[in-house]
């Protein structure tokens, strides 16, 4: 589905209540934040509830949101928050979870559907090495990459996302590049442009 309206006309659509605008919001962003979700929980329900959740407090509190935001960022940034707050809820209630050290974090990282398309065995065969690799990653390296490679968002969106100076996401970077570089062919590195 091609989306032509511009997301701020569309936003400001639906803060002013236009339900049609709320209901293409949701078509235009619900599989982005599964699919960003899924990088942070296993469990498909408890994403899914959480977009419930988001969508819902969007439509009770649309009055009051501002008009000049980042959509696409806004959106993510708000359903990290809630991820999280649903994360920490359930492991509250998890008896066996009271001794164990499950952060909330990016789950392994995988290509998507999209790259298995590629042919050429030898490119598989990078792919895979390059996953390996970012996945040796610490979590909060491997969470900035993904949101700046594959999410699109600047050092400044990043930095406040995850509530980081924009020098420490540079830095972050910066390591994870270098260490991935030192770890593989420089065609592989450049590969994670592309994810």
């Amino acid at each position: 589905m091609t989306h032509t309206e511009p997301e701020n006309d569309l936003w400001n659509r639906f803060i002013s209540g236009n339900q049609a605008a709320f209901s293409e919001l949701y078509d235009r962003y619900a599989d982005v934040l599964y699919a960003f979700g899924k990088r942070y929980s296993v469990d498909s329900d408890l994403v899914k509830d959480c977009i419930h959740d988001l969508f819902l407090d969007l439509h009770t509190y649309r009055g009051s949101l501002a008009k000049e935001v980042n959509v696409k960022f806004y959106l993510l940034k708000s359903f990290r928050r809630k991820l999280h707050a649903a994360h920490r809820k359930s492991s509250l209630l998890q008896f066996d979870s009271w001794n164990s050290d499950e952060s909330f974090g990016m789950n392994a990282f995988s290509f998507s559907v999209e790259h298995d398309i590629i042919i050429d065995e030898k490119q598989r065969e990078i792919l895979d090495h390059l996953a390996a690799e970012i996945n040796q990653l610490p979590d909060r390296q491997k969470e900035i990459l993904y949101l700046r490679f594959n999410q699109d968002l600047d050092y400044e969106e990043i930095a406040s996302m995850m509530q980081i100076s924009v020098p420490t996401c540079r830095t972050f970077i910066y390591r994870a590049l270098k260490q991935l570089h030192g770890k593989l062919e420089f065609g592989s590195v450049l590969l994670i442009l592309c994810w």
